[in-house]
């Protein structure tokens, strides 16, 4: 929600200042070769033009918490086209400029609310499937693949493959795809991955089904994460990393390097 802040800001500022001289607004981007070159709006080929497509990239990255309709987006292209070209607004920044905070956290809530409502039938369903279990907090467990070895504590340092993926199936995040294992401490990461991964065994797969409270709650992880949605993660728990040995006495401090900090999930 601080990127939607920002960007009221931002736009009410944006508002106050007086507009800038559009020839030599025109003739700047026309001399950094922004609108020079061949390439559309929807086939950018130059630099300066993939980079501005970018920015469009960005910007609707930080409204997409909106869910704005076609229509809807249709005035906000016009806002943005009357601020950049200096023209006479519709509406008073000064007046509805604060408005937007408001609005923001209503469409939040209300995506928020149907993701969790599209999860809730969706977890019930998990839970009928062959092996899997419901535990106290909500979460699905299944295990698809039996381990051998121990299984770790929440303090424990754990080396896994995973990929995690919305109830639509879309994946947000893969070590496979990257190619190289995480590393974290359980206690460090979402509420069901510290739950779930303590249930397994080193060698194990199992798929753990995570709803909004024991992943990213009401706010999601944006972009790719919405607010109030229920997380799949196939899970292979690779190993229980043992901590480094202490240094011997007399070794010189520095010597032993502890693990790197845990990727933030």
């Amino acid at each position: 929600m601080r990127k939607i802040w920002v960007l009221a800001v931002a736009l009410a500022l944006a508002g106050c200042q007086k507009p800038a001289d559009n020839k030599g607004a025109e003739g700047g981007a026309t001399t950094s070769g922004a609108g020079a070159g061949a390439g559309s709006a929807t086939n950018p080929q130059t630099e300066d033009q993939k980079t501005l497509y970018a920015l469009g990239l960005s910007m609707g990255r930080s409204i997409s918490v909106f869910g704005l309709t076609p229509e809807e987006l249709e005035f906000v292209k016009a806002g943005l086209t009357a601020q950049v070209k200096g023209e006479k607004p519709a509406v008073e920044i000064e007046q509805y400029g604060p408005k937007i905070q408001a609005l923001a956290m209503s469409r939040q809530a209300a995506k928020s609310a149907g993701e969790k409502e599209k999860g809730k039938a969706f977890l019930e369903n998990a839970a009928k499937e062959q092996g899997a279990v419901k535990t106290e907090s909500g979460m699905v467990y299944k295990e698809t693949q039996p381990g051998t070895g121990e299984s770790p504590k929440a303090t424990d340092l754990v080396k896994v493959h995973y990929r995690g993926t919305l109830i639509d199936g879309k994946e947000f995040d893969s070590s496979f795809k990257r190619g190289e294992p995480a590393q974290f401490p359980l206690n460090g990461v979402i509420r069901c991955w510290t739950e779930g991964v303590q249930k397994m065994k080193v060698g194990g797969k199992a798929r753990l089904v995570c709803p909004a409270e024991l992943a990213y709650g009401e706010r999601g992880a944006p972009p790719d994460i919405p607010g109030g949605a229920t997380l799949v993660f196939e899970v292979e728990l690779i190993e229980i990393v043992q901590p480094p040995a202490a240094p011997a006495m007399g070794a010189q401090p520095g010597a032993q390097k502890p693990p790197p900090p845990a990727p933030k999930k």
